[in-house]
């Protein structure tokens, strides 16, 4: 009977402790150092000109891409490398990510001309700087930051995402749900020397996207366009979504790690339980192996392309998201479902390993543009990387927010 009792309460503490669930279901160090066998054979194959950056490899291909600092994707590379720095400690990929960072420099001092300087800023010089303190980073990141607010219309309440849009697209001021993500350079820029407006800025756009982003199943639309006049929304639409009304599935991730994050920099509770809300419908509408198709309503699924990218984004999203609900069942279950999600893209399935020298396989990047479907992304990489890493910590024992405890002079 005794016997029986102490079974019966191992099991129950394997299904309910994170800790003890995470050390009997998957391992994170181990994928930590296959990503790192993976960037050091893509080291080896970086473009000596100034298109090195790597940013996918097609479906069939098993050659990186190569990109300009301008492209859009160019900070998840030197993020990569930054992760990697923080993940193994070794000075190769430190040397590595302070060369590729330095090559963005330019873009801090441009006039704002998109959402994406966060994507490209933040990833690098902020990884950089929360990483080795290197003074140099610091004005970087402040400028860059300056510039992303001059896109913020405070009639409308939010940044304007895509300028080029505007004529093209008949977008008056539109906005996007990626844009949650680039908040997070201005909330931390108004904490390090930066405006106190850039705080209130990156607030505002929250609320605003809060408001007018989403349906009343907590889906995101892609992008909504408002008047310009009288701040009101016009309509809400998708571009890189299957329909106006379909929920795109890396869309939602950005909502979900966007709204988590912004819960982090303010404590307003409002965007905890919307963090929330948005995270539950996703979960809901998963497959069964937890990565899901390139958008939910997909009218081929099965046989529509996955997009390993939004399982990526939203397994690291889940795992912060974890910590701050109070809810322990509740908060047990994001940590379970981001270590699931984990496990099935460090399998054969998904890995790269031997096919190319990305991480990943199966993201899709524009599905209805006919770009990168069922591809090898960077930005996959790259919060895949870091949702190991973020597992990792708390597996320990750590702060998400720990910096490095043996860094590399």
């Amino acid at each position: 009977m005794r016997k029986l009792v102490l079974i019966t309460l191992l099991l129950a503490l394997s299904s309910t402790c994170p800790r003890a669930y995470a050390q009997q279901r998957f391992d994170p160090a181990k994928a930590i150092n296959y990503c790192a066998a993976q960037a050091v054979k893509t080291l080896k194959v970086i473009p000596a000109d100034s298109v090195n950056l790597p940013r996918n490899i097609d479906q069939g291909k098993i050659n990186w891409r190569f990109i300009k600092y301008r492209d859009w994707c160019s900070g998840f590379w030197p993020g990569v490398l930054w992760y990697l720095y923080e993940g193994t400690h070794k000075a190769q990929f430190k040397i590595n990510a302070e060369k590729f960072t330095t090559e963005l420099t330019p873009l801090s001092y441009t006039p704002g001309f998109d959402h994406d300087l966060g994507f490209q800023v933040h990833n690098s010089f902020g990884n950089g700087y929360r990483l080795t303190r290197n003074a140099a980073y610091k004005p970087v990141i402040l400028h860059a930051a300056d510039s992303l607010a001059t896109l913020f219309n405070p009639r409308v309440g939010t940044i304007l995402s895509w300028p080029s849009m505007v004529k093209r697209m008949g977008w008056p001021h539109n906005t996007i749900i990626d844009n949650m993500i680039n908040l997070e350079m201005l909330f931390w820029a108004s904490k390090n020397g930066g405006s106190k407006k850039l705080y209130n800025i990156a607030v505002k756009h929250a609320e605003t996207t809060m408001h007018n982003h989403f349906r009343a199943d907590y889906s995101a639309y892609h992008v909504v366009v408002y008047d310009t006049l009288t701040g009101k929304k016009i309509k809400g639409v998708t571009h890189q979504g299957y329909a106006d009304n379909s929920m795109w599935a890396r869309g939602q991730s950005w909502a979900i790690y966007g709204f988590t994050m912004c819960y982090r920099e303010t404590k307003k509770a409002e965007f905890l339980n919307f963090a929330q809300n948005v995270a539950d419908v996703y979960l809901k509408r998963l497959p069964a192996d937890g990565i899901p198709y390139w958008d939910f309503d997909a009218p081929d699924i099965p046989n529509a392309p996955k997009d390993a990218s939004a399982a990526c984004v939203t397994a690291s999203a889940l795992l912060e998201l974890s910590t701050f609900v109070h809810d322990k069942t509740k908060a047990a279950t994001y940590r379970r479902k981001a270590e699931q999600m984990l496990a099935m893209l460090s399998s054969a399935k998904y890995q790269s390993r031997d096919v190319n020298d990305a991480f990943l396989l199966h993201s899709t990047g524009h599905k209805p543009n006919g770009s990168e479907i069922d591809a090898s992304i960077i930005y996959a990489d790259y919060y895949y990387l870091e949702a190991l890493l973020r597992l990792k910590k708390l597996q320990q024992g750590q702060s998400l927010y720990t910096r490095l405890t043996h860094p590399v002079k």
